[in-house]
């Protein structure tokens, strides 16, 4: 157990086993941080001190306004990086210390943004317990396709429109169906959260090259919690035959902070077996997840926030590794940047449901918030919050919080 010499709450997901990174600014334009309790550790400032040496080319990486440049240095790196900064915290001589006004900066003061530049991303449907669930709400007879326990199911989502936490969200408008089957043009009536976590990708492999599947987790630098908005009524009228588009390309929200790879394997814990077995490229050993707490909470306009979901990443069912290698298996290359995501992440409880669309069997039986207050769907002024973290032998690492408020559809 590391004992840091800055106070860090005993509840905080930035413990000084964490370290995440994030890009923030002040009065001073964007750059790399490390986030520490309540603090960011302004890491252009700290290479500035030299506390770096073995990496001089970390200085304008850590300069940039998005991570790519530092994730492209490789994990090698960013271990180093974030050993350095622990050591710091723990030497009571440290440059850390002795320069802290300089270079820890309290999270209320600064500002976070867009982690990454993402180049391209893809949405997985990796929870049994979801695909289950949404299957039996239309085909009650065929809950799952053929194909879903054979490969990861996905689609290719827009990378243009993902949105650092904190972001509002105008209400999407769009054509919907309706009941003699032509289209209506107008706001969803039917805006629903689902609560992803996403694979960061930091290194580049080549096109034509499939990634092995026991080596995809080496292109892995960490990962983020990421809420996939989705308008439903929308996407009931437009995903035949090749599934949603303007339903979910409005915007994906992001948490600020990249979680390393490395800060979560004391997580690990065994994926579900896999009946059928799966082609030998799907096939890696040992097969694992994360077991970590996720929730979200709904904070309507004016009011407290109420919990509506609680549950944990153990379960999927397509491990991060398999997502990798089935994206990969044609010869698809990955790029530094790329977001990978898990698809809605739920369990078997009414409260473990990572979406509205299940925890209100679509629309049909509404959660009840405060006293007087239930949603069928999110409303105008909702604000979604959605949290993750693993906590295990007194050690707790987090991402922090993913918040996205709906605002009116714009005119």
């Amino acid at each position: 157990m590391l004992k840091s010499w800055l106070p860090v709450p005993p509840d905080s997901d930035f413990s000084i086993h964490n370290l995440p990174f994030g890009i923030f600014s002040d009065e001073r334009p964007a750059r790399a941080g490390l986030a520490i309790g309540n603090w960011v550790v302004d890491l252009a400032a700290a290479y500035a001190l030299n506390m770096f040496p073995q990496y001089p080319e970390a200085g304008s990486a850590f300069r940039k306004p998005a991570l790519n440049d530092v994730m492209a240095l490789g994990r090698g790196f960013s271990e180093y990086v974030r050993k350095i900064v622990q050591t710091a915290l723990c030497d009571h001589q440290s440059d850390l210390k002795q320069f802290a006004d300089h270079l820890l900066i309290p999270q209320k003061k600064v500002r976070m943004h867009m982690p990454l530049k993402v180049g391209n991303y893809t949405d997985f449907y990796s929870s049994e317990e979801h695909a289950f669930s949404v299957g039996q709400l239309f085909r009650p007879d065929n809950p799952l396709f053929p194909n879903w326990k054979h490969l990861p199911v996905a689609y290719h989502g827009r990378a243009s429109s993902i949105v650092v936490s904190g972001t509002p969200v105008p209400r999407p408008r769009g054509q919907t169906g309706q009941s003699n089957g032509t289209p209506a043009f107008r706001p969803t009536n039917a805006l629903d959260y689902e609560l992803e976590l996403a694979f960061v990708i930091g290194k580049d492999s080549m096109i034509g090259q499939p990634i092995p599947a026991d080596e995809a987790e080496g292109y892995i630098f960490g990962m983020l919690l990421l809420n996939d908005w989705s308008a439903r009524d929308i996407q009931r009228w437009e995903y035949q035959p090749l599934g949603p588009f303007t339903s979910k390309n409005f915007a994906t929200g992001v948490s600020p902070w990249v979680v390393t790879w490395e800060a979560l394997q004391h997580f690990r814990t065994p994926a579900p077996a896999q009946q059928p077995e799966p082609f030998p490229y799907l096939t890696h050993h040992p097969r694992q997840n994360f077991d970590l707490s996720l929730s979200v909470s709904i904070n309507p306009a004016s009011s407290e926030e109420f919990l509506v979901c609680q549950t944990n990443s153990s379960g999927i069912y397509w491990t991060a590794a398999q997502q990798i290698a089935h994206h990969t298996i044609t010869g698809c290359n990955l790029q530094t940047g790329d977001l990978l995501a898990t698809g809605t992440i739920s369990g078997n409880g009414i409260l473990q449901k990572g979406c509205l669309l299940e925890a209100t069997i679509n629309g049909t039986q509404p959660v009840k918030l405060h006293e007087g207050t239930e949603r069928r769907f999110l409303e105008d002024q909702d604000e979604v919050i959605m949290r993750g973290f693993g906590q295990k032998d007194g050690i707790r690492v987090g991402f922090g919080e993913l918040r996205g408020r709906v605002l009116p559809a714009l005119h």
